[in-house]
């Protein structure tokens, strides 16, 4: 297999996932706003309690095992073990089904010990049980996932995602609505949670029916393996282990910090002058409004980074390192042409766009938007750079980044969240500042131990020349338009300036090359229209 195959294929799951993630941000989106509106900030703050506890359990029961079976799957696959892929998936399933068991257990008969000892916040049970089935189906989904990431199929996985947000969306809101409406926030925020587990079933259901619909298919390859023997279950156990447990702890440092700062921040906040109802609004303001928002375009960089660990891991089997750095460097410059623009664009619009969002909340909601922003750019990075290091079986790398990044957020956000004229702020920089140190020891591994050769003027001149100007476009097009459009309309426009500013200085300064669109999917063609419309030679 060439490179430029390989590479068409890297990218064409990256776009299908990403599509995907797209469309499950843009549902996610309808989902928050119109619960934060329903269940106010009160209801979004016993949401964002829960939501970094299911997250941590949720990793310590899947995390590693799914990233870990699609590299070995890829890996396997590559040199014609088919047998030894299905036999990989069989144990990645069964371990996931016991750990998946034991994670609800915990979670489901100790919530009421864990919101009120733990949390201190009694009024997260309700929001805790019914959330905990979800602890059940999501792994034996994220099973699935694994293996059809390992085997490249990634409009699989895509449809599955697509699937598990429809029902978490539409059911959440429902069950949302009908519990605030005649019990309260609390057991409003119960209702919008138990979408995630009526999701996770869903989703797993659909997985299975591909499964099994495909048995015929997976016999024929099994039979025409290359290798006979196929490994132990222990010695692919160990293998599984050997990826999986890095990836979990290192998973598990955000959702544990986010757990404890949960905690903190409440705590400062309290220390600093706030009563604790404001102080927990607060806080579902930042996590629940302002950071889910800069959340939406880093879904990109997670495709990206899920693409990369089996086109990495392949080429690592192979032995093919120039085909690893082009990869590399593809998945790289891919995530700088999305995320910067994303980032300035939420930057110059901030205060608008959270004004559209949540008409009824403060406009301090604006000015934590701008602060966090930039977090879509380090944060994009670091799904991306996990995927080239676990591609490259280095997955102890981002442990220690990320833990590292975790120290300055713990430290930074104590710190600062306790001066009153700080506050909830504080909170948003030492998240920043976490992800901003966990990407750039990242970024310096992998630029030394791959020998990557990147070009300033490629990789940070244009893109920033390309950025800035939209920036100003966006900040001057807005504030000469929300006069007489209105802060909606004028918001909605300036977006649409900006991506075609960004588009057309992107193409104007040579930011992307001939060989560069042409290796995209569909590339051709966008070429073909881009040379007729004169905008490339």
């Amino acid at each position: 297999m060439n490179n430029n195959t390989n590479k068409e294929s890297f990218l064409k799951g990256a776009l299908i996932l990403g599509v995907a993630g797209i469309i499950v941000k843009i549902m996610g989106a309808f989902f928050r706003i119109p619960l934060g509106n329903l269940i106010g900030s009160e209801g979004m703050g016993y949401y964002q309690v829960v939501y970094p506890v299911y997250t941590l359990f949720l990793t310590l029961a899947t995390a590693g095992f799914p990233t870990a079976l699609a590299k070995l799957v890829s890996e396997q696959r590559a040199i014609g073990d088919y047998g030894g892929a299905n036999k990989t998936f069989r144990i990645s399933y069964t371990v996931l089904f016991i750990t998946g068991l034991i994670s609800f257990s915990i979670f489901f008969f100790g919530a009421e010990f864990i919101s009120t000892v733990i949390l201190k916040n009694s009024g997260a049970y309700a929001a805790m049980v019914a959330i905990s089935p979800a602890l059940l189906f999501v792994p034996l989904m994220s099973s699935y996932r694994g293996y059809f990431q390992g085997r490249r199929e990634m409009s699989k996985i895509a449809v599955s995602q697509v699937i598990e947000q429809f029902f978490r969306v539409v059911l959440g809101l429902l069950l949302g609505y009908i519990l605030m409406t005649n019990y309260g926030p609390q057991m409003g925020a119960a209702g919008g949670v138990l979408g995630a587990a009526i999701g996770g079933f869903a989703s797993a259901a659909f997985l299975v029916y591909i499964y099994l619909r495909n048995t015929k298919t997976r016999k024929a390859e099994i039979a025409s393996s290359k290798h006979m023997k196929i490994d132990s279950t222990a010695t692919i156990l160990k293998r599984l282990l050997y990826v999986a447990i890095p990836i979990t702890i290192g998973a598990c440092v955000m959702p544990l910090v986010n757990m404890v700062d949960s905690v903190i921040v409440v705590r400062r906040l309290v220390a600093a002058g706030f009563d604790i109802e404001t102080a927990n609004s607060m806080l579902g303001q930042l996590s629940g409004m302002a950071i889910s928002t800069v959340n939406l375009p880093v879904v990109i960089d997670q495709a990206i980074g899920m693409s990369l660990v089996p086109a990495i891991s392949e080429a690592y089997a192979l032995k093919q390192m120039k085909r690893v750095r082009k990869e590399a460097k593809t998945g790289l410059k891919t995530i700088l042409l999305v995320v910067l623009p994303c980032t300035f664009g939420l930057a110059a619009l901030a205060g608008p766009i959270m004004q559209l969002l949540y008409p009824n909340e403060p406009a301090t909601l604006g000015t934590m938007l701008f602060v966090v922003s930039p977090c879509a750019i380090f944060l994009g990075l670091v799904y991306a750079q996990n995927g080239i290091l676990q591609g490259m079986g280095k997955p102890m790398v981002p442990v220690i980044a990320l833990a590292i990044g975790m120290v300055f957020k713990v430290i930074i956000s104590y710190v600062l969240t306790g001066i009153p004229s700080i506050n909830i702020i504080g909170s948003g920089i030492g998240t920043l500042s976490a992800y901003a140190v966990a990407s750039i020891i990242e970024f310096i591994y992998i630029k030394k131990h791959l020998q990557l050769k990147l070009s300033p003027k490629e990789f940070v001149i244009k893109p920033l020349i390309t950025v800035v100007t939209m920036y100003v476009v966006v900040k001057l097009f807005y504030g000469a338009t929300v006069g007489f459009l209105g802060n909606s309309l004028a918001t909605l426009v300036s977006i649409a300036v900006g991506g075609v500013a960004y588009v057309l200085v992107l193409l104007g300064i040579g930011g992307i090359r001939k060989d560069e669109l042409l290796n995209m999917p569909k590339g051709d063609k966008i070429y073909s229209i881009l040379k007729k419309l004169k905008l490339m030679k």
